[in-house]
């Protein structure tokens, strides 16, 4: 459909109702609201920032006309402003007999407010799986709208006299409610942005998570340490009949202390934001720090892998010494890969005895996927001295490995070689460890008063820290450089 075409579908599906004498369907709703969210998608241009305002114009009257019982229809079809639009309405709500001092009261609590956190998330894109009930109804609301539907429900006017109010004034009752701790509208703000904040987290196209383990720790001090057991215990011995099971205590030995830090920042909502009704900043702007949360905890993860750091025991994290690294760099083939499969296959425990780890992850820069999908996948390859009919022994890998592209590492290396990695079976076997104080992985969020700061204001934080906690699970080929021909 054209942007006329939909607008004229927009004014039919108002037109329709108002010649039957009631309000729109919920099915005429959503219809009306998914033409409003095409209108929103068309590219920009003169044409489309008129449309922008007409849509906008549409949206609030319906909202305020929802508010007071007004039919929305004849002040939509002659074109009239929102300001008139806003005087018939404290005009209708006098003549219709709305109290003027008695307040609104919220008899419905929660359910509105699970209502209205959806109806911003779902305005926003943001995907609700279950919406609570009358988030659909509650979508064309604005921010103006909502914040007067809230101060009215917890008693700080009515709407008659809310709708009174210009913007700014209805900003500076808003931002009082900052103090009252159980005030409807900052609450709905932040249940909305820390939602979306979650989803935003989770939906970050990262990779440290698929091959690091993870762990929780319940304050910032140095864990203390703790024992390796992992093959620390005995060998069985045989027992003859009516013979003695031999006593035995398990070794052990001390493993890498972990630690956490906070990282934060901090976000408003601006006055401004609140007069534009700009409902994808509470939504958007958290959603990117959130993301950037994740993005730097990966970052750190592959900058330890890149710049190879002294590990508990004071050697490189890579080092020969700990028999997981390939000095001569190589890039992925079928002998380089068995090399570094056998880095893990070969490895010991602290005492001696060989835990045979066996390899899951390969890790690689950008531009080796396509090669290890090769390797992988291809049942026969020529070996000199053999022929071209030979079976291909990582073929039978190619269920037991997974592939992971980080273009991480290409960022890190620069022009230089550019390593990638062999991650072992992380249930029996670590490397790297990223832990969360009390296991909370995504951002958490605070309202908070800065003086000098107009507007509403967000702390927001996430407690992480990482750790190298084995050398075994892990080896690395130095590699070589890379270029985008």
């Amino acid at each position: 459909m054209t942007i006329q075409e939909m607008i004229k579908r927009q004014q039919a599906l108002v037109d329709a109702a108002r010649q039957a004498g009631r309000d729109l369907t919920e099915e005429e709703l959503r219809e009306f609201q998914q033409l409003q969210r095409d209108l929103e998608a068309q590219p920009a241009s003169d044409e489309r920032a008129a449309v922008e305002a007409e849509r906008r114009r549409i949206c609030e009257i319906m909202a305020l006309c929802r508010q007071t019982g007004m039919d929305p229809a004849e002040p939509i079809q002659k074109g009239d402003s929102l300001d008139a639009v806003r005087a018939a309405a404290v005009t209708y709500l006098l003549e219709h007999g709305a109290p003027l001092s008695a307040p609104a009261r919220d008899n419905q609590g929660d359910g509105f407010r699970s209502a209205a956190v959806d109806s911003m998330l779902l305005r926003a894109g943001v995907p609700v799986e279950r919406p609570a009930e009358g988030a659909d109804q509650l979508r064309g609301l604005s921010l103006r709208d909502l914040a007067i539907e809230c101060l009215a429900r917890d008693g700080e006017g009515t709407q008659a006299s809310l709708l009174r109010m210009s913007r700014d004034d209805l900003w500076n009752l808003a931002c009082r409610q900052f103090f009252n701790p159980t005030a409807a509208f900052p609450a709905i703000l932040d249940e909305a942005i820390q939602k979306s904040i979650v989803h935003q987290y989770q939906a970050v196209p990262t990779t440290f998570d698929l091959w690091t383990t993870k762990g929780s720790v319940s304050d910032f001090k140095p864990t203390k340490d703790h024992s390796y057991l992992v093959g620390g215990a005995g060998s069985f011995q045989l027992v003859g009949e009516n013979g003695e099971l031999k006593h035995d205590a398990p070794k052990s030995e001390l493993i890498p202390q972990r630690k956490i830090d906070t990282y934060g920042r901090q976000f408003s909502m601006s006055r401004q934001a609140f007069i534009n009704d700009d409902v994808g900043f509470l939504t958007e702007v958290p959603g990117m720090y959130a993301a950037s949360a994740k993005r730097t905890i990966n970052k750190q993860v592959y900058t330890i892998l890149m710049s190879n750091p002294a590990v508990f025991d004071g050697v490189a994290l890579f080092d020969p010494a700990h028999g997981n690294l390939i000095q001569t760099g190589s890039p992925p083939s079928v002998e380089s890969m068995q090399k570094l499969m056998l880095k893990l296959l070969l490895q010991k425990d602290p005492f001696g005895e060989a835990i045979t780890i066996q390899p899951r992850t390969v890790v690689v820069p950008v531009g080796y996927g396509f090669l290890l999908s090769q390797l992988l996948e291809t049942r026969e390859i020529e070996v000199s001295g053999i022929g071209s009919h030979t079976a291909n022994a990582l073929y039978n890998y190619r269920n037991q490995l997974t592939v992971v592209e980080e273009g991480t590492i290409n960022a890190l290396a620069g022009s230089g070689a550019a390593p990638w990695f062999m991650v072992g079976d992380k249930t029996h076997a670590k490397s790297i460890q990223v832990d969360y104080l009390n296991g909370q992985e995504a951002p958490t969020i605070r309202r908070s008063e800065v003086p000098g700061q107009l507007g509403y204001v967000w702390d927001i934080w996430l407690d992480w820290g990482i750790t190298v906690v084995d050398w075994r699970g892990i080896a690395r080929n130095n590699g070589v450089p890379l270029t985008n021909d």
